[in-house]
């Protein structure tokens, strides 16, 4: 629908639609504009931000002497410019990252499933990615050295998202009930385990989980972030893929299949997609809660439902979002790096209840 309306505005076609049709690619625009310039803004002010503050013009001025323009005053202080590259930036990449995978991946699954209140940990890959790192704390696994709990919780969502799949087929079909059934079911065993785990554990291991489960940007490194780079890009290029064919999903399954869209495939595409982009969302940050659910939700509401705008506003509304939220974990409380996690939930819970009550406002409608 959006690329139809698209489509009639620069080609110039003239009749009744083409008013309104300006008037939501004038929107989309401007929206999209918006989001990256506070992206950018709030980029500068986060990486500024801290126990040694740096003005937001030496943040730009330090970037662009790293691109090799020699632009702008450099940090004044002496170990500016080395807490910004070693410390600060990371963090502000990583934040980027993972906002931008789990806001796309909610995107996908509310799409997939026809469900607006959907969210990536349905299919189980925030619970599975969360017990495997808590096995790992709990046992002393070492396999990967200092990242074996970010490989386990990697392996660990896949493996739990294969499993859900697979359990709610029945004669070579997926019904979307099923799935979140299961996945509700999957959920539920996995946090057995992970009390369980908890039980097992001693003092040190059940408070490395609990933070671990809580989430945190807190340690960042540019190694991490090379890892979770090439995920999170490989990820939101195959949504741009899946997402013109989740317009013809909205559909229903039947009209979908008779528009030569193979229904199964596509759901079992886009799950693959959410298991990749949410594993590496959380491998090194841990469950940051409710920012799959919200963010494609409000941007819906603001651009529509049109899936190929849908998901690269999203992905920068994630992106924006949790750097805020993490700006906000790191200075909430001098001296101390709150769970961004928690700080999610907070404000990602009554949210949550307020689009339950508008769903039922509308008949669970969309809008």
């Amino acid at each position: 629908m959006t690329a139809t309306l698209t489509d009639a505005v620069t080609s110039g076609v003239t009749g009744p639609d083409v008013a309104p049709a300006r008037r939501r690619v004038s929107l989309v625009g401007a929206v999209i504009a918006f989001l990256i310039t506070a992206l950018l803004v709030m980029t500068l002010v986060s990486a500024g931000t801290g126990q040694l503050a740096v003005p937001p013009i030496e943040v730009l001025g330090s970037l662009l002497h790293r691109l090799g323009i020699d632009i702008g005053p450099m940090p004044t202080h002496p170990q500016g410019d080395n807490t910004l590259w070693q410390v600060r930036f990371p963090r502000v990449v990583m934040s980027l990252l993972v906002g931008a995978a789990l806001a796309t991946a909610g995107a996908l699954m509310q799409g997939a499933f026809a469900n607006p209140l959907a969210e990536p940990g349905v299919v189980g890959v925030s619970a599975g990615a969360a017990l495997a790192a808590a096995m790992v704390i709990v046992f002393g696994w070492d396999f990967a050295g200092p990242w074996t709990v970010a490989v386990s919780a990697f392996i660990g969502g896949l493996i739990t998202t294969l499993a859900v799949y697979t359990l709610s087929r029945e004669g070579g079909r997926t019904e979307v009930v099923t799935l979140v059934l299961t996945g509700i079911a999957v959920n539920a065993i996995a946090s057995a385990a992970m009390a369980f785990m908890m039980f097992l554990g001693d003092t040190q291991a059940r408070e490395e989980i609990v933070f671990w489960t809580l989430g945190s940007l807190n340690g960042s490194r540019w190694e991490q972030v090379w890892v979770v780079l090439p995920m999170v890009v490989v990820g939101l290029v195959a949504a741009m893929l899946v997402a013109r064919k989740l317009d013809l999903l909205s559909l229903g399954d039947r009209a979908a299949g008779h528009v030569g869209v193979d229904v199964e495939r596509l759901r079992l595409s886009t799950i693959a997609v959410v298991a990749v982009l949410t594993g590496a969302a959380v491998a090194f940050c841990g469950v940051i809660a409710f920012l799959g659910l919200v963010v494609p939700h409000l941007a819906r509401m603001v651009i529509g439902p049109g899936h190929r705008v849908l998901v690269p506003v999203s992905a920068l509304g994630g992106a924006l979002l949790l750097l805020c939220a993490d700006l906000w974990a790191r200075t909430a409380v001098a001296y101390a790096d709150l769970p961004i996690g928690m700080l999610t939930s907070l404000v990602g819970g009554p949210v949550f209840f307020w689009l339950l009550r508008r769903a039922r406002r509308t008949a669970g409608g969309w809008a």
